[in-house]
């Protein structure tokens, strides 16, 4: 079950498309900052005070307007928002999952492939290996590079 990337330029053509962003939702100016920094700081430990303070706002008040103004609950947005980039990164054959994981914000590979898996429907390394696969297919000469 693939899920579609969740970028912040993106959130804001669906809010506006939506009209949700009106009374009971974040001002499109404090989404757009609030995404911008989770984007920015996949690699640390994201939690609710934090982003409440980048919109100046109480972690409750932050999560519940959040919620309102994406669909999604802050630290769900967060996971997508980490598999997103993981997907980006794993297109390539270097750096290694673990090096992914940790770069995405995942303190533990198992953690990482769990929920990767959960979300994407296959494992980093299947996904891995069918982006390198097509690759190769689709490169000048197949797969016989240099020969």
């Amino acid at each position: 079950m693939a899920t579609a990337p969740l970028t912040s330029s993106a959130l804001g053509e669906n809010i506006a498309d939506d009209n949700r962003a009106s009374i009971g939702a974040l001002p499109l100016s404090r989404l757009r900052r609030v995404t911008e920094y989770i984007h920015a700081h996949l690699d640390g430990s994201l939690n609710l005070a934090e982003l409440g303070a980048v919109v100046f706002m109480s972690p409750y008040h932050f999560a519940r307007l959040f919620h309102r103004s994406t669909g999604l609950p802050p630290h769900r947005f967060v996971v997508r928002a980490r598999i997103d980039q993981a997907i980006v990164l794993l297109a390539a054959p270097e750096p290694s999952i673990a090096q992914i994981s940790r770069a995405v914000g995942f303190r533990t590979p198992s953690h990482f492939s769990t929920v990767f898996r959960r979300l994407v429907g296959v494992t980093p390394h299947e996904y891995r290996a069918r982006c390198l696969q097509a690759g190769a297919a689709s490169a000048p000469g197949g797969s016989h590079a240099g020969a």
